[in-house]
């Protein structure tokens, strides 16, 4: 099947014929790392044959698994002669847009630099601010660094221009998939002499964390039961809390809060929790489904809790729960900067974000102090909560996903038709298209 074969599925519904005609001149797009999947060359294969020219740099030998078509440039050099190299090619090519994962990675944060001393436009994308099948197509970068309005009036505004969104979920994914594809570009990249100064952005090694990880994917089944006889006996007992955990090598962490780890900010929510929250209220702490299990997590929150005089009224789910059953189970939520706070505020349930996030606006989070939370804070405002998701799935996201067809195909097809007629943080032209 040729790629345009693909493109004419339903999630294009062929709009991108139409405006070819008379659209602006093609342009010269600069793609960098991506998701672990074919995602970034089915979408520069869809761009090039709309008339645009794409190019890639391959950083790692991982990079040259997930990526087919199109010009191509290895860097093999040290980090510190990255900057004057893509700030050369940049110029060489003449490129016009530069397209990544992860902005704030080493290497693309000298990209965007360089992109952005030149007017380049750059274009972002990661799993979404929703869950589960929608991905962020977003210019700039995501979170804090993202465009999208902060105040309550410039989200109603934008709002009343945005299509009412579909939230049923429409595609799947395949972990498997995934996880066979994660190893084999971190192996790859990790054991190749091709790129042997390459400086991955992993905070723990991969091995150590493959293993960790498919040790609590085994035990997790029987952890999940575990975490909901006890969700629903401390329901029945008193309000219940959330502490949401983050994987520590999100850089969501690192770059936009003022944490190093999880360690540190259980600590400070387990000590207001214990200074302040009524006397009948307990606190989960969830960790990351994919969490790698390097730290201890049950004996490390146990003893933060001890130390705090909690020991009874603080409690680690290490299972597989779905978010959606804690979240409905609890009064409030805190978190560093998760996108689990996105879906705390379309719950209803108050949010506390100790870090800096696109969704910690007035109306929507407690904007008071870290004691007050736990007995004042209010549900967010249902009115502005319903316009901030509709603004945020009409402006800055598109259906799909990254590893599982149709998902991917229809994350392809959007992703082309947003960057091909340059609607980037504005809602798509003629709106979201049907599921096919």
């Amino acid at each position: 099947m040729t790629t345009l074969a693909r493109l004419d599925a339903p999630a294009l519904a062929g709009s991108l014929v139409s405006v070819t005609k008379g659209a602006a001149p093609p342009r010269r797009f600069l793609f960098l790392q991506g998701p672990i999947s074919p995602f970034f060359a089915e979408v520069a294969a869809g761009l090039r044959e709309l008339g645009h020219v794409t190019f890639r740099i391959n950083l790692c030998a991982g990079d040259r698994i997930f990526w087919h078509g199109g010009e191509v440039t290895e860097f093999r050099g040290a980090p510190a002669e990255w900057p004057g190299f893509v700030a050369d090619f940049m110029d060489d090519q003449g490129i016009t847009d530069l397209v990544l994962l992860g902005e704030q990675r080493p290497r693309h944060r000298e990209a965007i630099e360089a992109a952005r001393a030149r007017g380049i436009a750059v274009t972002v994308t990661d799993f979404g601010y929703l869950r589960p099948d929608w991905i962020v197509v977003e210019r700039d970068g995501m979170g804090p660094s993202s465009r999208f309005p902060r105040t309550p009036e410039a989200i109603r505004a934008l709002a009343a221009t945005c299509p009412e969104p579909d939230f049923k979920q429409r595609f799947g994914e395949d972990f498997s998939t995934q996880a066979v594809w994660d190893v084999t570009f971190h192996l790859a990249s990790l054991f190749s002499w091709r790129f042997r100064r390459y400086e991955s952005w992993l905070l723990h090694p991969p091995i150590p964390a493959y293993l960790g990880t498919g040790l609590r994917l085994l035990l997790r089944r029987r952890a999940t039961r575990q975490d909901r006889a006890l969700v629903a006996g401390l329901a029945a007992r008193g309000p219940l809390y959330l502490f949401a955990m983050q994987m520590e090598n999100d850089f969501s962490i690192r770059a936009y809060s003022r944490f190093e780890d999880n360690d540190t900010a259980i600590a400070e929510v387990v000590q207001s929790f214990a200074r302040s929250a009524p006397a009948e209220a307990h606190l989960l702490v969830k960790v990351h489904p994919l969490d790698p299990g390097l730290k201890a997590w049950g004996r490390r929150i146990r003893r933060i809790a001890r130390e705090a005089g909690v020991a009874g009224r603080v409690h680690y789910l290490p299972g597989a729960l779905p978010m959606d059953e804690v979240i409905r189970a609890c009064r409030g939520v805190v978190t560093i900067n998760s996108t689990l706070g996105v879906r705390a505020i379309a719950l209803g349930r108050a949010v506390r974000v100790l870090g800096q996030a696109l969704y910690d606006i007035p109306g929507l989070t407690w904007q008071g102090g870290a004691d007050a939370f736990w007995q004042e804070a209010p549900p967010p405002e249902p009115d502005l909560a319903r316009d901030f998701l509709k603004a945020i799935a009409a402006c800055l996201h598109v259906r799909g996903g990254y590893y599982a067809r149709p998902g991917l195909d229809a994350a392809v097809a959007a992703t082309v038709r947003r960057l091909h007629m340059d609607a980037v943080n504005v809602p798509l032209p003629g709106g979201v298209p049907p599921a096919g």
